[in-house]
């Protein structure tokens, strides 16, 4: 996994994108596109791209190549500007390749988005004429589906986000998993259930060991009140949920060696010590708190590059 975008809100060049793929396999698809262009360029320099070969002759640069050939489809969660607008952007030097989504999010992009009014219609479908560059491919909860042109499979979940419907993805290849969730709040405060459900429904990948990671969101710290935190999460309520998580898992310490990616932590231009120094603190006292001191918690990094063996 690669941070393409890790941030949250109004961090231009630095928003929800995650580049996932089979260690040793070039083909990837990218959860999310809030950067796209500017976070390969981060990534790059970083050297987090540098196992992706580049064949002579492309005439494109390791950025460009990696847009246009190995990020192979989108997987979206919800159509948020700070989630989609990298792509939107990026669209009239991109490749053809499919967007996967729940059909809620694919209706809010084809007619809010890729509508000849804020941007040209590079989708096969919405208001005519459709380029199609990108083919919509809706998504049904719980089926799982191949990713053609990879080596991987998905599987979506809805989750709730302050009244609009996000996403969840498990992407799986060779008997091990990643799930990304999108933007969510907790089930106590969104009314719902959703988070139980997706607990359920992966907890036996968990308590069998092959899922490797979650990317999961806490966008404020713990001095957020519950009614300002309109669709998002908090270090408290993260280590609530991956409770309920370990619950639904079973089995002893059923939680030991996940890698728990925190994402979305809204940028600040107060002055002090950064957010995620904040969401950190919180992580260690709740995670000691809450009997998860087997999970390894990783504040997510433009740039930052995961192995997730």
């Amino acid at each position: 996994m690669t941070v393409l975008g890790a941030r949250g809100g109004m961090l231009d060049g630095n928003l929800s994108a995650y580049m996932v793929r089979p260690a040793g396999d070039d083909r990837a698809v990218l959860c999310d596109a809030g950067t796209a262009t500017a976070g390969l360029v981060a990534a790059d320099r970083a050297g987090a791209l540098d196992d992706i070969a580049l064949p002579p002759g492309t005439g494109l640069t390791r950025p460009g190549y990696v847009l246009t050939h190995t990020i192979r489809a989108y997987l979206i969660s919800h159509a948020h500007l700070d989630h989609v607008a990298g792509l939107v952007v990026a669209s009239p030097d991109d490749s053809a390749k499919p967007i996967y989504a729940l059909p809620a999010t694919l209706h809010d992009m084809s007619e809010h988005l890729f509508n000849w009014r804020i941007w040209p219609n590079f989708g096969d479908a919405g208001q005519a004429p459709t380029l199609g560059k990108y083919h919509y491919r809706a998504l049904v909860p719980g089926r799982t589906e191949p990713l053609p042109g990879t080596a991987m499979t998905v599987t979506a979940w809805p989750l709730s986000h302050g009244g609009i419907e996000s996403t969840a993805f498990l992407i799986a290849a060779n008997g091990a998993s990643v799930l990304y969730l999108g933007d969510t709040g907790p089930d106590t405060v969104e009314g719902g259930h959703r988070l139980d459900d997706l607990w359920r429904a992966v907890g036996p990948l968990v308590r069998a060991h092959r899922l490797k990671a979650i990317v999961i969101e806490a966008s404020y710290d713990d001095t957020r009140p519950d009614r300002l935190l309109f669709g998002h999460m908090t270090p408290a309520w993260v280590a609530d949920t991956l409770q309920d998580l370990a619950r639904r898992a079973g089995g002893p310490s059923p939680l030991r060696g996940l890698t728990v990616l925190i994402s979305h932590v809204k940028a600040s231009l107060a002055e002090g010590p950064a957010p995620q120094e904040a969401i950190r603190r919180d992580l260690v006292r709740d995670a000691a708190r809450d009997g998860l001191q087997d999970v390894r918690f990783v504040i997510a990094e433009q740039g930052l590059r995961l192995n997730l063996d």
